[in-house]
């Protein structure tokens, strides 16, 4: 075992317990970033920067279980990228669908796949909901896995839901329009009956949302990691939740 090691590791066990237990995010979204571009700088193909990724999902998790966090969003495909030539989302999609497979078999977690599953190829949704409907009863940490993904989709999907529960009681427009409150909307939201995020972190050094998770981080922090998601270590996501207990949350005052 080498210095740099036992250094490491001294640090990351000083982090760990420098973290406040009542500052410790209820639910942490991430935005799985930088696959691509990690294979490009390891000289691999771009399925092998994806199987990388897939990889680091489980060590992750039980990061977050470690320090209790109740519930992990993580962005793996979003409806832009279903766009993308066959040739790299079909391998994307296996990986995916594999990955999906291997977190339901671990029986540790209640796995919630969540998006436009009607846009993925058949096959795909099937084995999603199948993990979806094996993990329902397991208590514990829920992981919600965003494929198919996108946050204005899934306002537009609550608004129609919503609408057409709305009319099934009979409920006239004029009538919905003098009750219409945004817990209308929240109650239809795929997360519905979750906690919003506390915490939103995005890898590669990007500093956007790109859409995720529109209209529950709208009190969320956030924090951007430089690190290629496949690269990112448990002292970076503890860097993360000590900037998270650092913060005075203001909820939008």
């Amino acid at each position: 075992m080498g210095l740099s090691h036992v250094l490491y590791g001294a640090y990351e066990r000083r982090l760990a317990a420098s973290l406040p237990p009542d500052r410790i995010p209820r639910h942490v979204g991430v935005i799985l970033d930088g696959n691509r571009r990690w294979a490009r700088v390891a000289g691999t193909s771009t399925a092998a920067g994806h199987r990388a990724g897939a990889d680091k999902i489980v060590e992750f998790l039980g990061w977050c279980e470690e320090v209790d966090v109740e519930v992990v969003t993580l962005w793996l495909l979003s409806t832009d990228n279903l766009g993308r030539p066959q040739a790299e989302l079909a391998p994307l999609l296996e990986i995916i669908e594999e990955t999906v497979c291997q977190l339901g078999q671990t029986g540790r977690w209640r796995v919630n796949p969540m998006g436009a599953l009607d846009l993925l190829p058949d096959d795909t949704a099937a084995a999603l909901k199948a993990v979806a409907e094996s993990t329902s009863g397991i208590s514990g940490l829920m992981v919600n896995i965003a494929v198919g993904y996108g946050g204005r989709r899934e306002i537009a999907d609550a608004v129609r839901a919503m609408l057409q529960e709305q009319a099934g009681r009979g409920t006239s427009i004029e009538e919905l329009a003098e009750i219409l409150d945004v817990e209308h909307i929240a109650e239809h939201l795929y997360t519905r009956g979750q906690p919003d995020p506390d915490l939103v972190i995005r890898t590669s050094g990007e500093q956007r949302l790109s859409g995720f998770l529109l209209w529950q981080s709208a009190h969320s922090e956030f924090y951007f990691c430089e690190a290629y998601w496949p690269d990112f270590r448990k002292v970076d996501f503890l860097r993360a939740l000590r900037a998270f207990g650092a913060r005075h949350r203001r909820y939008g005052n």
